[in-house]
Parts: C-alpha cells; sequence; structure tokens
C-alpha cells in the first residue's frame, strides 16, 4: 500500500495543530515541571544560603544534591501520574523530552565537576544560562510567550553570577528561579484554570 504523502499545507497544519496539543497539555498539567523545578532550586539556594550565613562551613554545599533527587522524585512521581491519562505522546512532546535531557545532563555533569574536582569555574551562571536556553528553547517550540521571555530574561540576567559576590549569588540564584520557571508554571496553570473554567460554562 502506497503511503499517502502530505501536501506542505497539511503538514503545517499537522505541526500547528502537534504543538496546540502540547501546549494544551501543559497548560492541564499545570506547568508542574516547570514549578516543581523553579520551587526546588530556590528552596535549596536559599537553605545552603542560610546554612552558611549561620555557620560559615563549606560543607553545606552537599545541600546541592537535595536538588536532584528531590526533583528526580517529583518529576518520577509526575509522570507515573501522567501515563494514566489518555493522550498521544506527539514528536513535540518527544523533542521537549530531548531538550531538557540533554541540558539537564550537561548541568549535572558540570555540577560534579565542580563539586568533586574542584574545578573553579562559575557553576551558577552556567546553570541559569542552560536553564533559561531549556525554558527559551520550550517557549519557542510550543510557541508560549511567557516562557521565551522569562528564559531569555534569564539567560541575560545569568551574567550578573560573574560580578557579585557568592553570598549575593545564592539568593541571586533563588530569586531567578522564581522568575524564570515559577512565574510561567503558575501562568500555565492559571490558563489550564481558565480553559476549564469556559469548557464548563
Amino acid at each position: 500500500m502506497e503511503e499517502r504523502k502530505f501536501t506542505e499545507k497539511e503538514s503545517l497544519e499537522l505541526i500547528s495543530q502537534m504543538i496546540r496539543n502540547t501546549q494544551t497539555r501543559m497548560e492541564e498539567n499545570s506547568g508542574t515541571m516547570f514549578l516543581i523545578w523553579g520551587y526546588l532550586s530556590a528552596f535549596t539556594s536559599l537553605l545552603v544560603w542560610g546554612l552558611l550565613m549561620v555557620s560559615f562551613n563549606h560543607q553545606w554545599k552537599w545541600f546541592w544534591f537535595l536538588l536532584p533527587v528531590a526533583g528526580s522524585i517529583l518529576t518520577l512521581l509526575h509522570f507515573k501520574k501522567e501515563k494514566r491519562k489518555p493522550h498521544a505522546n506527539t514528536y513535540i512532546d518527544r523533542i521537549i523530552g530531548y531538550i531538557w535531557a540533554v541540558l539537564g545532563i550537561a548541568g549535572f555533569m558540570l555540577s560534579m565537576i565542580s563539586i568533586f574536582f574542584y574545578v573553579k569555574f562559575p557553576i551558577l551562571f552556567i546553570i541559569a544560562l542552560i536553564m533559561g536556553i531549556g525554558t527559551a528553547l520550550t517557549g519557542m517550540v510550543i510557541r508560549f510567550k511567557p516562557l521565551i521571555y522569562s528564559g531569555i530574561a534569564g539567560m541575560i540576567l545569568s551574567v550578573v553570577f560573574l560580578f557579585v559576590a557568592w553570598k549575593i549569588q545564592l539568593l541571586v540564584f533563588a530569586a531567578l528561579f522564581l522568575f524564570m520557571m515559577v512565574i510561567p508554571g503558575h501562568i500555565l496553570n492559571h490558563a489550564a484554570r481558565k480553559r476549564n473554567k469556559e469548557s464548563h460554562v
């Protein structure tokens, strides 16, 4: 059986539909992934900052491991819950998954190098830049402006880490993740509530 070939118009319509479906599911999920990692990043940064301010013992840096451990557990629980819902996994979904997988691995590797090999490079700047790139790319793929703007702003603001003391860096890191990931996550949450309300009118 010969496969049907799509016209250029049909292909664009199919891609647009996949983007709409992905955006709708992200709204229905209430931006959960952005909220999980945004809040956890801010909380961990403030926790480490507070402990360092109390004792000035740099061993508190090990509390950064709370971030990948807790984040991974919550992410797995979220995906397990989502698997129970009937929906098709589109090519756009996979693209977004690949983006975050690659950036997440890169960020984790650089963090491990910084911690275990004591290589001195501006790790908070690099992590903030990587997460800004991921946020902006996600927004571009699903055409959601709050993610695009917050991601680009996060990339630009990450430069601040190169010019401030480490005490201030931890506070800036927390504030940046609240702005870059938590706020867009709540915007998605609001969009979901609005969509659900309109569908029941």
